[in-house]
């Protein structure tokens, strides 16, 4: 039986590799992991997953070393807007190569930014697909906007200047409208950056009843920082978050996942800071313009009223004046009526005296005696009969000129 050693065995795969691969090869695959040295060189892990079950098919180590890394990196982030990193599908031009010690490698020479683009458009189109799907795509956009916007939960980082401009807009903004706003800071770009939003999202839900919408800003910088904001985990809180969500994530490129699903999406911090003025602003004119109306119903109701007491007066006026004319010459036509009742009366009650009078003076012994009639008395009672004198009696006649005295007999 023969044997080899192992480094015969190596240096023979090792040819058997050069020989094979003499020139580069394009492959496609997935990094796992990057790690970049202080000396300017690139180490990677590549893999090859299932696409259906997920199951890893390959692994190899790649390396890009630095005079090639300098030149690749740039290249690729300005023209794919994004970091290369883990977790992103490459198409890449590599050399094999196999050390007796260090075993199987890969040594990347070129990198085809079309092929990432191709394949983040892809993923992105698959995470909006699957935000549909799950009928949470339009969740945020659906909740109502307070009329007043002005108890802010804010998500950005502390020492960010689109933070500073965002707060700086609200501060010096001459119509000095109050606002609250609550600072719940954020890793805002990097691989830790998604996990730090979703974070503070979870801290403002504790405290919800206290804000009337949510801001996500961040200033400008570099797409490539950008990458966490097409994620389908931020996202799909973000879209089933119960308060409205105003994004300002400050970049020119196209929209992101983040901008699609938050309630309102503008360009910059700035620009929220001055959505959210306007809006105030707005609120202010249409109060204005009800306060106005309100006034002017007032003033026509006033006048309304003034008017109608005015009328009512004049009204009354009349009435008064026509009660005293009739009341006046119903009292004079009453006094008139007393007065000619009360001279009729007196006029009667004078006739009857008259009549009284004369018919007394008719009776009345100074009439009679005046006439010829006389008066004969007895001890001063008259007499009317001869059955009341005797033979004898001293008696007394009265004539209308005077008396004398007889003696019967």
């Amino acid at each position: 039986m023969t044997s080899i050693t192992l480094s015969e065995l190596t240096e023979q795969v090792q040819q058997t590799i050069r020989l094979g691969f003499c020139s580069p090869v394009w492959i496609r695959a997935e990094i796992s992991e990057l790690r970049e040295n202080p000396g300017g060189h690139c180490y990677l892990e590549l893999i090859e997953k299932d696409s259906e079950s997920d199951a890893l098919l390959a692994k190899a180590k790649a390396n890009c070393w630095a005079s090639t890394y300098r030149m690749l990196k740039p290249y690729f982030e300005s023209s794919t807007g994004q970091n290369l990193r883990a977790g992103l599908k490459v198409l890449v031009s590599v050399t094999v190569d196999f050390h007796s010690v260090y075993g199987f490698s890969l040594n990347i020479r070129d990198i085809d930014p079309t092929f990432t683009i191709g394949e983040l458009a892809a993923r992105r189109l698959q995470i909006i697909k699957q935000l549909e799907a799950d009928g949470i795509a339009d969740m945020n956009k659906l909740l109502t906007l307070p009329k007043l916007i002005q108890r802010l939960a804010i998500i950005s980082s502390a020492t960010a200047a689109g933070y500073g401009d965002f707060c700086d807009q609200l501060k010096n903004d001459p119509s000095h409208f109050a606002f609250y706003t609550r600072l719940f800071p954020a890793i805002m770009q990097g691989d830790q950056s998604e996990a730090s939003i979703i974070g503070a999202l979870d801290k403002i839900y504790e405290h919800i009843g206290l804000f009337d919408a949510v801001i996500i800003i961040r200033g400008g910088g570099a797409t490539t920082d950008l990458a966490c904001f097409d994620s389908y985990d931020l996202a799909a809180n973000c879209a089933q978050f119960p308060l409205p969500i105003l994004a300002g994530i400050g970049h020119q490129r196209d929209v992101s996942i983040l901008d699609m699903v938050a309630h309102r999406s503008l360009k910059t911090p700035t620009a929220v800071a001055e959505y959210l003025l306007s809006n105030l602003n707005d609120a202010e004119n249409e109060l204005n313009n009800i306060f106005s109306d309100i006034r002017y119903m007032l003033k026509n109701k006033i006048d309304s009223e003034i008017h109608f007491m005015d009328q009512a007066k004049m009204r009354i006026k009349q009435t008064l004046r026509s009660w005293v004319v009739e009341k006046t010459y119903g009292l004079s036509r009453q006094k008139n009526k007393l007065q000619s009742t009360v001279r009729m009366i007196l006029v009667r009650q004078n006739n009857r005296l008259l009549m009284l009078e004369k018919n007394i003076e008719t009776h009345s012994p100074v009439f009679l005696l005046r006439h010829g009639y006389t008066i004969t008395t007895l001890n001063g009672k008259r007499i009317t009969s001869t059955q009341q004198v005797r033979e004898g009696d001293k008696i007394r006649t009265f004539v209308h000129d005077g008396d004398f005295e007889s003696r019967v007999e």
